[in-house]
Parts: C-alpha cells; structure tokens; sequence
C-alpha cells in the first residue's frame, strides 16, 4: 500500500468518522443493505480494510462470527482500543492486504470490502483483490464490494465550496477525467490516493473477478446533499422520510452516479 494512504489512516481521521452525523447516513444504510443478505443466523465474516472495526464490531454484536483484515497498525489499534470500550472481541484482527488475505479458502460465509477498492488505483490490483475474496469465500458466499463515485468530489465540492480552493480544483478535474483521485495538498479533507468508480466499472469488475452479480445500489443516493443534513438528520421523522425516500429510488441506475459511495452485492460462484 501506498505511503500516502498509510500516512493517511494513521492520523486517525477515519477512525470516527461514521459516528459523525455528517457520516451516519452512510453507515446507516450500508448496514442495512448487508442485514438483507446475510440473515439472522450467525455466519462467518471476513471484513477486509475494515479499519478501526465499525462494521465488525456491529456484525459481532449481532451474534455473528468476525475476523478483521486491515494494512494499518493504527486501525488495528483503534479496532482493539474501541473493543475495550465496548467490552467486545472480535474472532481475530489480522495486519493484511486485499490482494492477499491471509486466511484459507473458502472459509467465509460474507467478505466485506467496504474500503479496499478505493485505494487500488489499477484495474488489475482490484481484479486480483477480488479475486482474493472470491478465494476466501465459500461457494454461494455473499460480497459486499464498496466504491466512492466517479462524481464524488464534484458534488462534495459545490455543495461545501471547496472549489474555492484553488489547490482543491485539480483534484476534481482529474476525477472527472478518469477517477484517478490525487491530493497533493495537505489537507486530510481532500481524501487520499484513491480510485473513484465510474457505477458501470464497479459492475464490470465484479463480472470479471468471477462474481454473479446481485446488484449495485447507492448508499446515501441523494441523501448527502440535503442543505442542513445534520441538523436535520436529528429529525427522527425526517430521518425515516429520507431513508425510506432513498429506498424508493435506488434502483433507479440514472441515479447512481450522484451516491458518494456505491456499493456492489455479489455471490461467490
């Protein structure tokens, strides 16, 4: 992994970043669109790049069996900080990489990869990551694959006003050219070196690591450009109103590319 994602992910920026409100709408529905899969009975989870445990620490709570994969020794020591908070322990929390998992085949009922495709900046390292889950996945096994979307930093960047940044606009010119998300500046802000998916290329990826696909769906959808979101997100009626509204639509593949994050459902053939 590159230095700059490393270096990224031990500022501990990301750590709690999904309590935020800014952030809950994301982990919200990423959640929810897991528990349609995976079902009430315990099953064994791979959760790879899952940083400080957000998700495996969830999926424990709920009975589940879960091991955690991630590069970062930071993420591996918030994960175990935040177990000690919580009075929980994940199954085993392990130093790895996507494109080479450190546990046997087909021994996962779900693989999570809520994180690693963003910072595989080439086609062929995500491929070979895929594949990866695909091998430590049992037949019939369940992916969750996330991406950020190509459109990402030009929604983000109007609607905050970054673009008043005369160093932020590069960086949303060459997204918008071919993904190929750069932040040369010093500013965590702005995300780090990363790979920002077109919804089309998200599907193709999966097909060709060898996965039936299910389906791709956005997570917020719309729901992240709402003016006043945090405020409004305290609303707990108009916090039902915009998950079920996003429900609605999110089928609706003209809408996909206007999602922060994507995220992509397949079955391990």
């Amino acid at each position: 992994m590159r230095e700059e994602i490393l270096q990224y992910y031990s500022s501990g920026v990301e750590t709690y970043r999904l309590e935020r409100e800014s952030s809950q709408l994301e982990k919200i529905r990423t959640q929810e669109i897991i528990l349609r899969y995976i079902g009430e009975s315990p099953v064994r989870i791979l959760d790879v790049g899952g940083g400080a445990g957000v998700y495996s620490y969830w999926l424990k709570q709920l009975g589940h069996e879960v091991h955690l994969v991630d590069p970062s020794p930071v993420n591996l020591e918030n994960a175990e900080t935040k177990g000690k908070e919580i009075g929980l322990k994940l199954d085993s929390a392990h130093l790895g990489l996507a494109d080479k998992i450190p546990q046997p085949s087909e021994s996962f009922d779900v693989v999570l990869f809520l994180g690693p495709l963003y910072h595989l900046t080439e086609k062929e390292e995500r491929i070979i990551a895929l594949k990866e889950a695909s091998r430590v996945l049992k037949k019939g096994g369940i992916i969750f694959t996330a991406a950020i979307s190509r459109y990402a930093s030009l929604f983000d960047g109007f609607t905050r006003d970054l673009v008043a940044d005369s160093l932020f606009l590069p960086i949303l010119r060459q997204d918008l050219i071919n993904g190929q998300h750069r932040n040369d500046t010093n500013n965590f802000e702005y995300f780090t070196t990363a790979f920002f998916h077109h919804p089309t290329e998200l599907k193709d990826e999966m097909l060709e690591a060898g996965f039936k696909l299910k389906e791709i769906l956005p997570v917020e959808s719309f729901g992240w450009l709402v003016p006043g979101f945090a405020k409004k997100w305290k609303d707990e009626n108009y916090r039902q109103l915009l998950l079920d509204t996003i429900k609605t639509v999110e089928k609706d593949e003209s809408l996909l590319g206007i999602s922060a994050h994507l995220l992509g459902v397949g079955a391990n053939e």
